[in-house]
């Protein structure tokens, strides 16, 4: 059964004495049961992100996709483990071109529940739920993602800009709009 606090402490002892792959294996365990997971956190509600726990060295983050939501693609700066326990996640990994525009789409991986994915500190990536409901994922980041300066590529023209938090807080906004309007 998912223990939260557990969970936060055995992150913390993989990140810190072992390594992020280690990291992987304890996301890997926990969403190999996503209905404990479910029970700890609470059947997902809305598209949002709850911060779960953050230091410097470690953040943990729940986040909750509404269908159809999609990010530009963007960076971390950091390693990313990335576990689905509820819904899909489709993810398109990014390559800099050295021209305009200044992306070239490299690769792709769709994940589902009970599917993890370890994420390197400079890959770029983008996110979508393709589905028509939430999708709930439990992100696992090697520093501080609420701090770090992190950039963004623009959606239309993929032109590199600085990530803008705003921007991100209001796609979650406007996709609870859309799920409460489908509800």
């Amino acid at each position: 059964m998912f223990e939260l606090d557990q969970f936060i402490a055995d992150c913390r002892t993989a990140s810190a004495e072992t390594s992020r792959t280690a990291v992987r294996d304890v996301v890997s365990r926990a969403i190999a049961a996503p209905n404990g997971i479910l029970k700890a956190l609470g059947e997902p509600k809305g598209a949002g992100t709850t911060i779960l726990y953050r230091t410097p060295e470690l953040s943990i983050f729940n986040i909750v996709w509404g269908p159809g939501q999609m990010t530009t693609p963007h960076n971390h700066h950091m390693w990313a483990v990335i576990g689905l326990y509820t819904g899909r996640e489709d993810n398109i990994y990014w390559r800099k071109t050295g021209g305009e525009p200044g992306l070239q789409a490299a690769n792709a991986r769709s994940l589902g529940a009970g599917e993890c994915e370890l994420l390197g500190p400079e890959l770029i990536h983008s996110v979508i739920n393709p589905l028509g409901k939430l999708t709930g994922a439990i992100h696992v980041y090697g520093g501080d993602l609420v701090t770090v300066e992190r950039e963004e590529w623009e959606a239309e023209t993929l032109r590199m800009q600085s990530y803008d938090r705003q921007r991100s807080a209001r796609a979650f906004e406007d996709a609870n709009r859309r799920w409460l309007a489908m509800q």
